[in-house]
């Protein structure tokens, strides 16, 4: 759905989830991308120049990742360190809110489990809720750097099943300390977030499948994937969702390759597999702006076999680049 630049946006404040059915009525695959919260001191204008393209193919919703806190050490007089706990990329909420007013897009910001108290949880969803936020992705999240395992914060959550059922709560009117009585209802549409190629935790894809239901029983309204390079793990993951009785829509996830050292760096940082194709056409590059042209063609590909596959949206991890994306998107919506 392409608008015209120079068009007045105009936010009709929908669910995803009505979105997705709207997409799948009309037979027309949209598409989403995700974006990053700017570094702390930096301003939206960064934000900002990255979506202004985008806006003119119409994009199905925007989301907003939530970054954990870090650990930095400072010396301090007679050689002590200091530990102090910082966050790189604060103002998830606000930068959605902000996008929002600005394009009357639908955005959703992602709300983790590290790092917060059940009573942060419920602060932020009480934001989103002030602000005409009606959607967010629930995650646990990464370990905080350092960590081999997840550590929850104090009276937090350890999964992200249960997040999406604090989310419910807060929806039936029940929050952490109570019910609340007369008290107003929030609709959030919940999303989270699936694997292709399995998490990284569990110990084998049945495993990952149950913990996957189990997140759709509480109240997870669809499903958001982890990216994938190979349409082959995508569809096989949707067959054995629908086997395991998870009927929720699925949105496919893919990231556009962009740089040679990707080649090592997604596999570790992501666990996913890079398909031998793709690898070969990599290595012969001379230089990165040849690695993301390769980037953009195989993302081509990919999103054309899934359009015709009829998966209602295709959603783009950007890393906060946008231009290979604008070149996807002009090929196939």
């Amino acid at each position: 759905m392409r608008v015209p630049r120079g068009t007045q946006y105009l936010c009709a404040h929908m669910q995803v989830i009505e979105i997705i059915k709207d997409a799948l009525t009309a037979g027309k695959t949209r598409f989403t991308f995700e974006l990053l919260p700017p570094l702390k001191g930096d301003g939206v204008a960064g934000v900002f120049e990255a979506i202004d393209p985008l806006m003119e193919f119409g994009p199905a919703y925007i989301n907003v990742t939530y970054h954990r806190e870090d650990v930095k050490y400072v010396e301090r007089p007679g050689g002590l360190l200091e530990k102090r706990v910082v966050r790189r990329r604060p103002g998830t909420v606000g930068i959605s809110a902000a996008i929002m007013k600005r394009y009357g897009v639908e955005v959703v910001p992602h709300l983790i489990c590290g790092g917060l108290s059940r009573y942060d949880i419920e602060d932020a969803l009480i934001d989103m809720d002030f602000l005409g936020i009606s959607n967010v992705l629930a995650l646990r999240g990464d370990n905080r750097r350092g960590e081999r395992t997840f550590t929850p914060q104090p009276d937090g959550h350890t999964y992200a099943e249960e997040l999406v059922r604090q989310i419910v709560d807060m929806n039936n009117g029940v929050f952490v300390d109570g019910e609340v009585e007369e008290c107003h209802h929030s609709q959030f549409c919940i999303g989270v977030a699936g694997y292709p190629e399995k998490h990284a935790e569990s110990p084998n894809p049945d495993a990952d499948i149950r913990a996957l239901k189990a997140k759709v029983d509480a109240g997870a309204s669809y499903i958001s994937t982890q990216m994938s390079f190979d349409n082959r793990r995508i569809f096989d993951f949707i067959d054995r969702c629908r086997a395991a009785g998870i009927d929720v829509p699925i949105i496919p996830g893919i990231k556009p390759f962009s740089t040679k050292s990707q080649l090592s760096l997604l596999p570790q940082t992501f666990h996913v597999d890079l398909p031998q194709d793709l690898v070969a056409e990599v290595e012969k590059c001379r230089d990165n702006r040849a690695v993301r042209q390769v980037g953009v063609e195989w993302a081509i590909q990919q999103a054309r076999e899934l359009r015709a596959a009829g998966v209602p949206v295709i959603h783009f991890y950007t890393m906060g680049k946008t231009d290979n994306v604008y070149n996807i998107a002009k090929e196939i919506f």
